[in-house]
């Protein structure tokens, strides 16, 4: 970050830039009002020149020096500082809001003004009420007061003035409090003492002062009304009243305890989501981000839209560096967008692509956005897994984009851009391809099968074997390396004669795989905890720093930008680059360490008030008990919390909220949803906001770089973002996306056949396939894709899946089912609040010789009193259990798997559809209808 004193700019002056420099002629914002942009979005804005700014840079740096002892094993090692989790929660929510006051000014908008004054109000007056009797108050005024004034007397964006210190020293010291009274508030859970009052009253106020200045208004004002409602329960409509509670109890929910504000969340952002960043900080400050887009570029580049098809890859690939939308649509959007633009595409569409595909780096395993690491905790799964059921989704969404891309230049008879080389015959190059892949695989089994033989040969000592091979590696990788010429990135703005050559480009920067190879290692086969894979990597990121450039020196002579320097200036510069990049982590974590700390309030709520349960009746009456219904409430739900929310937070809140609803109202229409279905259905639209106009701050940013109207650019990435959109109610319907249950073979057939149907629902909602689309030819298109995502939603319909049997042939129709066959039984029973609820459970029919064997084996005992069964006694730990049984519930009906046709019958049909399509826009295009026809005529568009 400069030190001169700028203004970052609000996003009606990145509209209005942009409107002026389109019309000026220029491509965008400048690079300083870009590098601007991100800071007052992700990093804060505020580094005044001297002292002041050097203590902001040193907090940093020590709170990613602080992560990084408490990830290690030193601690344990050496027996000092080993810290439980509510010490080290307490401490990383103390750097957070310590930077969040001194880096990120206070805004000084009419609206912003009046919510930084009224909400400490309104929060002040709550307290009060809360106190009720017992409990002195004349306090609470007091700090309330304090804190107004400090926000009238301004905060500038230059310098620190003293009461902004007063409120980051306050907020920072209310965190600590947690830590430095650990022993003594563990003896007093339940009955806090006046200290805690003061202490936990001034945290939760100036906590969400410091959210309303790092992140906006919107998750503070969320986190009020929750606040507000935990104290005005009495006095809300009935279907939502609750008792109310006290400011002793909400002091000691929130604060004092870990169900609020110290809960999961600010746990998984101290524990796994800071070395993520930190790793993708410390990778990007090595120049892996510049050598993803180049290589993306001299892969990509001369294909029809090839710029655009390039920032697809390049931002997929960026997506491990950054977890911020923002950052990444400005990190490779500079170098995408003029290239984009030199080829064909407008200034809106242009800017559209790379923010579809920026903002899609975070749902691309296997380093996920931070709501990845949240549901590892929520849904209690091994990281592993949320990795194995996201992968086909985001993968299929990234192939699906770059087809629309493929189709934009299609529509405009857009070329390439050309290419340094002739290529060889398309057989030469797949011979190439497939030795290529060959060799990896192959490299891959010995070096699975060579580490699994090293740590029993070693043992103790096999962690430096270990990383002895891996430096002889890296070593091996700088040397290949060395021979390649220096990567530059080039002026996208300069006219361009020819791509780089791939070869060369790929070989230039292998080593920054290395790193990414030993993440993907610790977590997908070492099955290493998030937080400690991330550890090794980062380690192992923080060695290629400070020995890249003096390796390089010694095998070519020369730095790594080309430049002839001396080992000590190498030494030095890999020093600097180490620290730059340690700050740039903390920095880039501010943001979400205040949003996981603000959303544990809401957490907190919810969980306090029992506001869940009668939320899931609003939303059934809202819904009519439909679970589409309910789907379509809380994707929109989403989108609006979005629109102010960043996504982890937007995740945090929605997933409290409606996840157990739609579990629930699914069980209950007869639809057993997995709960990762439903988390991953809650992310997909979190990142939706993003995108989603009025407020999508990545279409804002894209139209900075580009000059673009950034509603225009918003809504035209939106329609591609459609694919991401859809593919959360299909993966709702259709789990066999999500590889849950599903074997290699059919995973890889159900990635194929996924693949071939969203690039066809692509076709139809881009309106071009191989030539336009007619009216019809979209409806069959949509049709096709519908049939291939779910051939079962056809075939149901004529052969039902289920025999419907009373509950009397329980017992029977476990015997003549096969073992693993899913029965499914509806029951009738109540809820946690003793209201009458109906449900599907669904059974996987056990081994056992007799029916009475495999009920026994469920765990489920049942008695009949005629034709009405009831359940007697469900074992623990079940499977009866796990499905939802319990004691005293009535079994009203027996499901049973029918015998029926495979479902992927229902291709046949589709596929004569598609063939149907396809003759008929070959026939146009063969008529003139072509784009390369209509150039001929002089009709062209492009």
């Amino acid at each position: 970050m400069s030190e001169e004193d700028k203004t970052p700019p609000t996003k009606d002056q990145f509209e209005a830039s942009a409107v002026e420099m389109e019309g000026a002629g220029h491509g965008g914002l400048s690079q300083s009002e870009l590098d601007d942009l991100v800071a007052s979005s992700d990093t804060g804005a505020r580094t005044p020149p001297g002292a002041v700014g050097k203590i902001i840079l040193a907090t940093a740096l020590c709170w990613s020096l602080f992560q990084l002892w408490i990830a290690s094993p030193i601690p344990f090692m050496v027996g000092f500082g080993v810290l439980n989790d509510t010490e080290t929660r307490a401490i990383h929510l103390a750097f957070a809001l310590f930077l969040a006051f001194m880096a990120y000014p206070a805004e000084r908008t009419k609206v912003q003004l009046a919510l930084g004054l009224g909400i400490p109000a309104l929060m002040t007056v709550l307290f009060m009420v809360g106190a009720k009797t017992g409990v002195p108050v004349w306090w609470v005024p007091i700090i309330g007061l304090a804190l107004i004034v400090a926000i009238l007397l301004g905060s500038p964006k230059n310098w620190v003035p003293p009461w902004e210190w007063a409120l980051a020293l306050v907020a920072a010291a209310s965190s600590l409090y947690i830590y430095f009274f650990y022993d003594s508030i563990g003896t007093r859970v339940g009955a806090p003492i006046m200290q805690d009052f003061v202490v936990s009253v001034i945290g939760l106020l100036l906590l969400l002062e410091a959210t309303r200045r790092s992140l906006g208004p919107a998750l503070m004002i969320v986190a009020t009304v929750f606040l507000a409602y935990t104290f005005l329960g009495p006095y809300m409509p009935g279907i939502i009243a609750h008792k109310g509670n006290t400011l002793s109890e909400v002091v000691n929910h929130q604060w004092i305890t870990t169900e609020g504000v110290f809960g999961i969340a600010l746990g998984v952002s101290t524990s796994f989501v800071f070395l993520f960043v930190l790793f993708g900080a410390l990778l990007d400050k090595a120049g892996a981000g510049n050598y993803f887009i180049q290589v993306a570029f001299s892969l990509m580049g001369h294909m029809r839209g090839g710029p655009a098809k390039a920032a697809v890859v390049s931002s997929a690939m960026t997506g491990l560096i950054s977890g911020s939308s923002i950052a990444n649509v400005v990190t490779t959007g500079t170098f995408t967008i003029p290239l984009m633009k030199k080829v064909g595409f407008s200034s809106e569409k242009a800017g559209a692509v790379e923010v579809a595909s920026s903002v899609n780096g975070q749902i691309m395993p296997p380093v996920m956005g931070a709501a990845a690491f949240l549901m590892v905790e929520y849904v209690g799964i091994p990281y592993f897994d949320v990795v194995k059921h996201a992968f086909v989704p985001a993968t299929i969404s990234y192939i699906a984009l770059v087809y629309i891309v493929h189709l934009e230049a299609m529509k405009a008879n857009m070329q390439g851009l050309p290419r340094a080389y002739e290529p060889g015959p398309l057989m030469k190059r797949l011979i190439g391809t497939a030795f290529i892949i060959a060799a990896i695989c192959a490299l891959s089994l010995i070096v699975y099968y060579g580490m699994g033989w090293i740590r029993p040969t070693f043992g103790a000592a096999a962690g430096y074997v270990v990383f002895a091979l891996l430096t002889a590696v890296y070593v091996a990788l700088m040397a290949v390396a060395a021979k390649q010429p220096p990567l530059h990135m080039e002026d996208p703005n300069a006219p361009v004669t020819a791509l780089p050559l791939p070869g060369p480009t790929v070989r230039a920067g292998l080593q920054y795989i290395l790193p990414v190879v030993v993440l993907v290692w610790a977590l997908m086969v070492d099955r290493l905890s998030p937080g400690l894979s991330a550890f090794w990597a980062t380690a192992f990121m923080i060695f290629i720093l400070l020995t890249q450039r003096p390796v390089m020196i010694m095998l070519r002579g020369t730095d790594l930008d080309g430049e002839r320097r001396e080992m000590a200036t190498a030494l030095r510069l890999g020093l600097n680059d180490l620290v730059d990049g340690l700050i740039s982590g903390a920095r880039n974590m501010i943001g979400i360490g205040i949003a996981t700390a603000t959303a544990g309030i809401i957490v907190g709520a919810v969980s306090q008030t029992g506001v869940g349960s009668a939320l899931a009746d609003v939303v059934e009456v809202l819904s009519r008990g439909n679970l589409m219904a309910i789907l379509v409430l809380t994707a929109i739900l989403s989108l609006i919390l979005g629109m102010g929310l960043p996504t982890t937070a937007n995740y945090i809140v929605v997933s409290a909220l409606l996840a157990p609803v739609i579990v629930t109202l699914g069980q209950q229409n007869g639809l057993i949803v997995p709960l990762i279905a439903v988390h991953l259905f809650v992310f997909y639209f979190g990142i939706m906001a993003d995108v989603t106009p009025p407020v999508g701050l990545a279409s804002f940013a894209a139209a900075a770089v580009s000059g673009g109207d950034p509603i225009r650019t918003g809504v035209v990435a939106f329609f591609y973002s459609l694919r991401t959109a859809a593919l959360p109610f299909l993966f709702i319907f259709n789990t066999d996306l999500l590889l849950i249950n599903v074997g290699w073979g059919q995973g890889i057939f159900v990635f194929i056949t996924a693949t071939v149907a969203m690039l066809l629902f692509a076709a139809a909602t881009q309106g071009w396939f191989i030539v336009r689309n007619r009216i019809w030819e979209t409806v069959l298109l949509l049709l096709v894709a519908f049939t291939i995502f779910r051939p079962g939603f056809f075939m149901d319909m004529i052969y039902p899946p289920y025999n419907e049997l009373p509950p009397t042939q329980l017992a029977q129709a476990l015997e003549q089912s096969r073992p693993g066959d899913p029965l499914r039984l509806r029951v009738a029973g109540l809820n946690d609040v003793g209201d009458p609820i109906e449900f599907s459970a669904l059974l996987s029919v056990p081994e056992g010789a007799t029916g009475a064997d495999r009920l026994m084996a469920l765990g489920l005992e049942t008695a009949q009193n005629g034709e009405e069964v009831v359940i007697d006694n469900v074992a623990f730990d079940s499977p009866a259990q796990a499905a939802g049984l319990d004691w005293d519930q009535k079994i009203l009906l027996v499901r049973a798997p029918a015998p029926a046709p495979s479902k992927y019958w229902m291709y046949i049909p589709a596929l004569l559809l598609l063939a149907l399509v396809v003759w008929m826009q070959r026939r146009r295009a063969d008529t003139g209808e072509g784009p390369a026809r209509r150039e001929q005529k002089g009709l062209s568009h492009a």
